[in-house]
């Protein structure tokens, strides 16, 4: 939670945060119960109250519910006995397992997802004071929430959760982490096609849409970027006629939403007749960087220390955010200057007086060139290791073509990994990088990396989620530990 005038991180609620029942409903046994409905088939245990729902067990903590769910690897009943033994305060499954220490609260359904889902939909309509604010888009959407949770903090209880939960399980998580108290939510929307982010706004109603981006992310699940578009644009068609539709003005197919919303629409971007603006930008690599920000009739000269002015649009949307429910400029500048969120991206030193971009987390055309543009801004010999980007359908090839286009611009050498990957440093040697490699594992890039590496030398390392090159970050980093 976070409150007015408190200096504190924007992170779920711990189970001392749970409210009292003094000014709002309970979330525990009896409602847990009262909302399954017929779904529930049989109930056990005590009438505890809940901090919020988990899936896994290795987070579990006192308070906790615990939901079981069946993965693709691992089912999550096998680890219901072990959640209850780090302090879960109650099991929500198919089937109770042996083991279940005395006085765990035990509700049983056929299908626990579906349950984790009624009973988030249900605690969001016990709790109508709290308005949420939605975000989508097709990269940027944690940056953008977290920033955005930050500027509502200027002025309300807010609580957003760290973690990029967006989907039919992780928003239902977030919903449940509200509390009676909570006066604002943000929350992520995620879709790999049409209908899903319309289910998360039935459930979460909520009463603020931004949509950042449309881009071919899930281009080969989706099928077609008019689906994309359409499935992004669930956001804005699901709000009322009292809420706000914040577009970027930037992104043409995002801009068009305007004619599909009820609400009000805000517009931010660089261009002339935006709502909310940014211009006059200036780099200042792991520095953070400067812009002018106007709205409201009102202009300032900002410093975001937030590295990487790719992340202009984040925090335009995540100001239009705050000035849309009220918060006056200077209350949103002052907090736009004083951001401290975790980014995805991270600079951080190596030994031997290298300068890490740790990317790792995923990739796609929009993030690949935003990660590169950082990288132009850093002073020294610029390297990357690239891997695949990945789920791009059609415009695979020609992505990971630009993207070895733009290495060419930016890099000294480059090194790329992956079965796609190849066609980014084919295309940096035809644009003029003449040092540039496809390599055939991951262990070789390791080897690569610590015999070029050089005092001074900035390396990005960027790749799909399913590359795993974080672990080359490791090893790189621990080669370097070893030979400094």
């Amino acid at each position: 939670m976070i409150a007015p005038d408190r200096d504190l991180p924007v992170t779920s609620p711990s189970p001392t945060d749970a409210a009292d029942g003094s000014d709002g409903p309970k979330l525990d046994g009896d409602f847990v119960a009262a909302a399954l409905g017929e779904l529930l088939l049989q109930r056990s245990g005590p009438n505890g109250e809940f901090a919020r729902a988990v899936i896994d067990s290795r987070e579990a903590r006192a308070g906790d519910l615990f939901v079981a769910l069946p993965g693709e690897h691992r089912d999550g009943h096998d680890f219901a006995a072990a959640a209850a033994g780090r302090g879960a305060a109650g099991l929500l499954l198919a089937h109770p397992p042996e083991g279940i220490p005395d006085g765990t609260a035990v509700f049983t359904v056929d299908d626990p997802l579906a349950a984790l889902q009624r009973l988030a939909a249900r605690w969001r309509d016990a709790l109508p004071a709290t308005e949420v604010t939605g975000i989508t888009g097709n990269v940027g959407k944690t940056t953008t929430k977290l920033i955005a949770a930050a500027v509502l903090a200027a002025r309300y209880r807010v609580q957003a959760s760290p973690n990029n939960y967006n989907n039919e399980i992780g928003v239902p998580l977030c919903l449940l982490e509200m509390r009676p108290e909570t006066e604002r939510a943000v929350i992520e929307m995620g879709m790999y096609t049409t209908t899903e982010i319309s289910l998360l706004c039935e459930w979460a109603r909520p009463s603020t849409g931004v949509v950042l981006n449309v881009g071919p992310v899930h281009l080969e699940r989706a099928g077609s970027m008019e689906t994309i578009i359409a499935a992004k644009r669930e956001l804005p068609e699901a709000l009322p006629e009292h809420g706000h539709a914040i577009l970027n003005a930037d992104d043409p197919d995002v801009a068009a939403m305007a004619a599909h919303t009820k609400a009000r629409v805000w517009r931010f971007g660089t261009g002339d007749g935006v709502d909310v603006r940014g211009s006059d930008v200036s780099g200042l690599g792991a520095g953070g960087f400067e812009y002018t920000l106007a709205a409201s009739g009102r202009s300032r000269r900002m410093r975001v220390p937030l590295a990487g002015a790719h992340l202009l649009p984040n925090v335009l949307a995540a100001a239009a955010v705050g000035l849309a429910d009220g918060i006056d400029f200077d209350e949103v500048g002052d907090a736009l200057e004083g951001l401290d969120v975790p980014l995805r991206l991270s600079v951080r030193p190596l030994a031997g007086g290298i300068t890490l971009l740790d990317d790792t987390y995923n990739a796609n055309p929009a993030s690949m060139m935003a990660a590169l543009d950082l990288l132009s801004e850093l002073p020294g010999r610029r390297l990357a290791l690239l891997g695949d980007m990945r789920e791009l359908g059609a415009l695979s090839d020609e992505s990971h073509d630009a993207a070895g286009e733009r290495a060419a611009a930016v890099l000294d050498a480059l090194y790329t990994v992956g079965d796609l990957a190849d066609r980014i440093s084919a295309s940096a040697r035809s644009a003029g990088l003449a040092a540039a490699r496809h390599l055939p594992s991951k262990e070789a890039a390791v080897k690569e990396l610590l015999s070029e590496l050089h005092e001074g030398d900035v390396l990005l390392i960027k790749g799909s989620r399913a590359l795993a090159l974080e672990t080359v970050v490791q090893a790189v980093k621990d080669g370097l530990d070893r030979r400094a």
